[in-house]
């Protein structure tokens, strides 16, 4: 088979083509209970997560929901570890907590492989990506993205008011990724659209939310198509032209892992530096200090990521069962809130204090177990960079109207918006 023939059809006729999934009434506005009825797509869990979350571990650390079809959200370090580490239970065919699962058939590759892959495919899947992401190669990568941060920090000359987020957090992973991809830069707008559509349209209409999602695997096939026709060496024609098992990958695997690369490397990244800078704007003596001691700022990053950890991931219950003293049915979601565990005091010492020089860090904002974020390498030196270059170019900046800052909802959280004075 060759690659032309893998896409020739489209994404929309091959969804067509697939087992159908289990759609559920969609279910919103305030929660009751946040034991009982929690939805972390309300706006006071955009806004400030941790009470709750905090509140939950100590009363309820388990808690329920029955929308999106039924769910559990554990609050413990522990808790959301043995999740994360039981493959057996719990799997990872959709890691975006929705009103629609997908059918046990997608199983193990998943919609979005590796990350919604279970064993052994995962395995597999996971490999290919890895000699894209170790170390020496993000290494590469490091000019390039420090000379665009001060490129964008070009762009605020003569002005005392920026947005971190809007103008600076969000554009340098976009820019990334899409080099690594070989996606044309201009198209940055429609990869923000993607990643909103994607991760905080969950609630919209069924209809509605598969236009959208339709939009993201149109623009997919258009890259692909160009790349079979002219390769390059980049991360779009290395998937058109990986094997696996022998053969060349099937289409849905090349188009879920670019969504996955293309979604996952954006969100994430641009959420972990625009929440960097809202603390640093927050927190004078903290700002002050890095600007003295920049060589503290790969310390003060993991605490940041520890503090602020943007990534909140799901599974599916396998079959029924109890799980720490709950009943658990199959099919129900769990979600793993990455930054709750982060903030358990049982497993963190001063847990709801940033420190900037905590030396003992071994947080979980990149994941736990066999999903461990593949692109850690790549985030750390983004964020890394990102902090090193506004720090030396902007190094007095606060909040310009701390109510102005918006906080984006769902399972990746990271400020959208984020007002500083700089000066």
């Amino acid at each position: 088979m060759s690659a032309d023939d893998r896409f020739g059809r489209s994404f929309r006729e091959e969804r067509e083509s697939r087992p159908l999934g289990r759609r559920n009434e969609i279910v919103t506005g305030p929660v009751s209970d946040w034991a009982t009825d929690f939805s972390h797509l309300e706006p006071e869990w955009a806004a400030d997560p941790y009470p709750i979350q905090d509140d939950l571990r100590r009363r309820c650390p388990v808690a329920r929901t029955e929308r999106f079809g039924g769910g559990w959200l554990p609050t413990r370090y522990e808790d959301v570890a043995a999740v994360a580490y039981d493959t057996e239970h719990f799997t990872s065919r959709s890691v975006v907590m929705s009103n629609f699962r997908p059918p046990r058939e997608v199983a193990p590759i998943g919609v979005t492989p590796p990350i919604s892959s279970d064993p052994p495919f995962h395995h597999d899947a996971r490999k290919l990506l890895l000699p894209a992401f170790k170390k020496s190669a993000v290494a590469r990568l490091e000019p390039a993205t420090r000379a665009y941060c001060h490129e964008l920090i070009d762009s605020f000359e003569g002005r005392d008011v920026v947005d971190a987020a809007h103008e600076y957090a969000q554009h340098i992973p976009i820019r990334v990724i899409a080099d690594m991809l070989g996606f044309p830069p201009e198209d940055g707008p429609r990869f923000r659209e993607f990643v909103e559509n994607t991760l905080e349209g969950v609630n919209l209409p069924p209809d509605e939310r598969i236009a959208r999602m339709d939009k993201l695997f149109d623009y997919l096939l258009e890259q692909i198509r160009d790349h079979v026709a002219n390769p390059r060496d980049d991360l779009t024609t290395y998937l058109i032209e990986a094997e696996l098992y022998g053969r060349r990958l099937e289409p849905s695997h090349v188009s879920g892992t670019m969504a996955l690369l293309l979604i996952a490397g954006i969100d994430t990244t641009w959420s972990a530096i625009g929440a960097s800078l809202w603390h640093l704007a927050r927190t004078p003596a903290d700002r002050e200090r890095l600007v003295a001691d920049p060589s503290l700022v790969p310390t003060a990053m993991e605490e940041f990521l520890r503090a602020f950890a943007p990534v909140t991931m799901a599974r599916l219950v396998r079959e029924d069962m109890t799980w720490r003293g709950v009943e658990m049915k199959a099919d129900d979601w769990i979600l793993l809130s990455f930054p709750a565990a982060n903030r358990d005091p049982a497993q963190f010492d001063r847990a709801d204090e940033i420190a900037i020089d905590r030396e003992v860090n071994r947080h979980a904002a990149f994941g736990l177990g066999i999903h461990r974020c593949v692109g850690s390498h790549l985030a750390r030196m983004e964020l890394r960079t990102a902090l090193e270059v506004w720090l030396e170019r902007v190094p007095t900046f606060t909040l310009a109207d701390p109510a102005a800052v918006t906080w984006a909802a769902g399972q990746v959280r990271g400020p959208r918006t984020l007002p500083v004075r700089i000066t």
